[in-house]
């Protein structure tokens, strides 16, 4: 489609906003993408062990079934978009794809990088304007409606906004580790929320059970579920295997954390607690050279550090993982403030309460697709006049009120690891 010259910017270079920036330019809209990153799609390495699980054949209605609490919402985004049609638009694209058990679709090449590159093509061939290294700082409003973004090198005009800044695990919240990347530090939901947008179970996370607890150089990486479904089961110090090691993630990460705190069975780390994850009992019970078959890319990242998980069982403990609260929006992506969308993990409600393991990528997918499409359509009825930042004067002076004086800054946008010098050192 030829372009409208109607502007809409982009905040965040993960999945959803790489889907949302390619459909939007498709739909006639210029586009600017901003990701603080050095890099983007860097979460397509994550999902699916770096094999990017793509989506799943099961019929929709099997989705909406099995999401907990709210799979109602998702109709009619899946009537409009779903995963079939997904899997078509790859082929589309150039995408060689395969199916294996459990209907899961990967990338024939078993190589995630191959997606992203894909949506870098996509990118350049939509002309997309792209600003790596360029962290948003602050929404621009005009009569309460999203007209633009403020960034460290300068000030962007724009009709329509997008939010798809991902997850928090960054924060490290009550002190848990995490499988995110270093850009999941809660930046849209801070733009979202100061700019007026409404938040939807901001309670609500997702701890994968079994993040690797040892050595500190994998700390939080995923121990995917698939080890455990091959034979591993979950013990602790006692050499008591305390639960099915193939219940709900949200089970076994409770089960494993009551297991190291109140029964005090826990395995001691340099990091804290965790329990074993036998995973020399693979091949015990499926012989030799199953582990190597199955669980290659696990085999290879404790082998990294010494550790042959054949015949050393391993430590972990539950890990940061999925936001599944988020900011409020409505079936066509936008959210509580006018012209200002969200897709992705930065959306709450999506899954309800929580989420069952394999509807993530899915869910950007759809959700990117969907708030591109309307952001593009909306922002021809917009015309941009003087912008300000009236809302977050407002927001700083409720907070006073509130007798908040936190003064972190806000967004955070890049984890602090910087060690704290104690008073006695100084």
């Amino acid at each position: 489609m030829s372009s409208t010259g109607k502007k809409v910017a982009i905040i965040g270079g993960g999945v959803a906003g790489l889907l949302a920036a390619v459909t939007a330019a498709d739909h006639g809209a210029k586009v600017l993408l901003f990701e603080k990153m050095d890099k983007v799609g860097l979460k397509m390495g994550i999902t699916g062990k770096g094999r990017c699980n793509l989506t799943n054949n099961a019929p929709i209605m099997d989705f909406i079934a099995m999401t907990p609490g709210n799979g109602r919402f998702l109709f009619s985004a899946y009537k409009r978009f779903n995963n079939m049609d997904l899997l078509s638009l790859f082929h589309t694209w150039g995408l060689e794809t395969k199916v294996e058990r459990g209907g899961r679709i990967f990338p024939a090449s078993d190589d995630a990088q191959e997606v992203r590159h894909l949506f870098m093509r996509l990118l350049h061939e939509n002309q997309v304007d792209v600003h790596l290294s360029e962290p948003v700082l602050h929404i621009q409003t005009k009569k309460g409606c999203a007209a633009g973004v403020v960034t460290g090198k300068g000030t962007y005009e724009a009709d329509a906004v997008i939010l798809a800044t991902g997850g928090a695990g960054r924060l490290h919240y009550q002190g848990f580790p995490t499988s995110n990347h270093y850009g999941a530090t809660a930046d849209g939901l801070v733009l979202g929320y100061r700019a007026g947008a409404k938040l939807l179970y901001p309670d609500t996370l997702q701890y994968h059970p079994t993040g690797a607890a040892y050595p500190a150089q994998i700390y939080g990486a995923l121990v995917t579920e698939k080890v455990r479904s091959v034979g591993a089961m979950l013990v602790n110090a006692d050499g008591e295997v305390f639960m099915n090691p193939l219940e709900t993630r949200d089970v076994a990460a409770a089960s494993i954390i009551r297991e190291c705190t109140e029964r005090g069975k826990g395995v001691k780390t340099p990091a804290g607690q965790a329990v074993w994850l036998d995973t020399p009992m693979i091949e015990l019970k499926n012989g030799a050279g199953t582990i190597e078959k199955r669980i290659p890319a696990m085999m290879r990242m404790f082998a990294k550090h010494g550790i042959d998980i054949r015949k050393e069982p391993i430590l972990v403990y539950p890990t940061l993982h999925y936001q599944n609260g988020g900011l409020h929006i409505t079936a066509d992506g936008q959210t509580d403030v006018e012209n200002l969308f969200a897709a992705g993990e930065v959306v709450g409600g999506i899954h309800g309460r929580n989420r069952l393991m394999g509807n993530s990528l899915l869910d950007v997918i759809v959700f990117g697709r969907n708030a591109g499409q309307h952001a593009a359509e909306k922002a021809k009825s917009v015309s941009v006049g003087t912008l300000t930042l009236d809302h977050v004067a407002a927001f700083e002076a409720e907070k006073q009120q509130a007798g908040v004086t936190d003064h972190r800054l806000s967004p955070q946008l890049l984890p602090d690891y910087a060690r704290k010098i104690h008073p006695a050192e100084k």
